[in-house]
């Protein structure tokens, strides 16, 4: 029976480069000269921690990261910012979560979706994945194509397409 599956994965070898290239350019652009803004990557938890001086250059950090992600096709909508706090002194901090895989209520909602579309597709969650199989190709296109024009929220990739 013919399948694929709808995932939501970051290339983190990508979004390592993109830290180390944005860390570069912060150490050389004159508006951060004595500055600590910096990005950290801890590669375990799959998570950023910006540090600046203040709220505006914590803002700048940010634009320089996800210019650096752009250019390395990662699609920003992967960085979940949480809240900011300050540290020593007017120093802030920010912790970013990179996403990776689909949530159990979004994956809910797309198995919902597919489902009210009246496809003759059938979407099952499986882990942090959603697997929809069909009897036809062309009904499994079908649905390829009203999930993508339907989650914008999400940068979503489908995979393993089988015959």
């Amino acid at each position: 029976m013919p399948s694929f599956d709808i995932v939501s994965q970051v290339n983190q070898q990508e979004v390592k480069n993109a830290v180390e290239q944005a860390n570069k350019e912060i150490a050389n652009r004159y508006d951060f000269k004595g500055s600590d803004a910096r990005i950290e990557f801890k590669e375990k938890e799959v998570e950023l921690a910006v540090f600046a001086d203040d709220d505006f250059k914590l803002g700048q950090v940010m634009d320089v990261l996800r210019g650096r992600l752009a250019k390395r096709s990662v699609d920003p909508r992967y960085l979940d910012p949480g809240a900011k706090e300050t540290i020593s002194g007017d120093k802030v901090k920010q912790q970013v979560k990179v996403k990776n895989g689909i949530e159990q209520e979004k994956a809910k909602s797309i198995v919902k979706l597919i489902k009210d579309a009246k496809l003759k597709v059938a979407g099952s969650i499986q882990g942090d994945a959603v697997r929809v199989s069909g009897a036809k190709k062309d009904d499994l296109q079908a649905a390829i194509q009203l999930v993508r024009s339907s989650v914008a929220d999400l940068p979503l990739q489908f995979i393993n397409f089988r015959d």
